[in-house]
């Protein structure tokens, strides 16, 4: 004789922690929610950013230095946006105005350098927007969920004196309330940590080759030549001091 199987809803799941919790543990639910879903909207458009901007700087090691001079080789960076082909520009407009400008009396080789400092302070602090979230809620999201936990806690041992007994049909509920509020707490932590260590080393490859595209064209445009490790790769056309 064939015995049929009977569905017995989850009195303890995440849909009953909804509909029996109160204000309290519903309003802790949605803000590890929105914080999860913030962090992993930041992890995949920051990681998408990232991969543009190391395509650009592979694109300016392989074609803007095989230029003939730094404007043929700007005309070479393609891409809306390419950090690296604002700062050549930018560069390439302090030194060709230096002279007609307050900044002639300074040197040009300083007056470069600050100009190409300023381009990459505005480049790292543009790669670590939104970054700081992923750090705050990989941090709080633990104790949002244990705060979590500890209600589900308290209102475990208020039934438990309402009832005079501890019975587990008293207990059950908040007590399994106060775990997954434990383990939602957890799951929203857990990436977010991982997302930002994965995109703050990224930002750091980054701005080591933005660091190092800016030193060789102060170089450039200064002195007409590039250093490549013990010899020297001179490039045609260096404005004019």
């Amino acid at each position: 004789m064939a015995t049929e199987s009977v569905t017995v809803d989850n009195p303890y799941g995440i849909g009953a922690l909804w509909a029996q919790g109160d204000f309290v543990a519903k309003g802790v639910m949605v803000l590890l929610v929105i914080m999860s879903a913030y962090s992993w909207f930041i992890i995949f458009t920051k990681w998408w950013e990232q991969r543009r901007l190391l395509s650009q700087a592979h694109e300016a090691e392989k074609n803007f230095w095989a230029a003939d001079n730094i404007k043929t080789g700007l005309n070479k960076l393609s891409g809306k946006g390419n950090i690296f082909k604002g700062m050549a520009a930018e560069a390439i407009d302090a030194a060709e105005h230096h002279d007609t400008r307050l900044t002639q009396q300074v040197p040009l080789h300083e007056w470069i350098d600050n100009v190409l400092a300023r381009a990459t302070a505005r480049i790292n602090s543009a790669l670590s927007t939104q970054l700081p979230f992923l750090a705050t809620t990989g941090s709080t999201a633990p104790f949002i969920g244990l705060f979590g936990t500890v209600w589900g806690i308290y209102h475990a041992l208020v039934a438990i004196g309402v009832a005079g007994q501890a019975s587990i049909d008293k207990v059950a509920g908040p007590v399994g309330e106060a775990l997954i509020m434990t383990a939602i707490g957890l799951a929203v932590a857990v990436p977010a940590v991982l997302g930002y260590n994965f995109l703050l080393g990224r930002n750091k490859q980054i701005m080591e080759r933005v660091k190092l595209f800016s030193s060789d064209l102060e170089q450039v445009i200064v002195s007409g030549s590039r250093i490549e490790g013990a010899g020297a790769k001179v490039i045609s056309g260096g404005v004019k001091k």
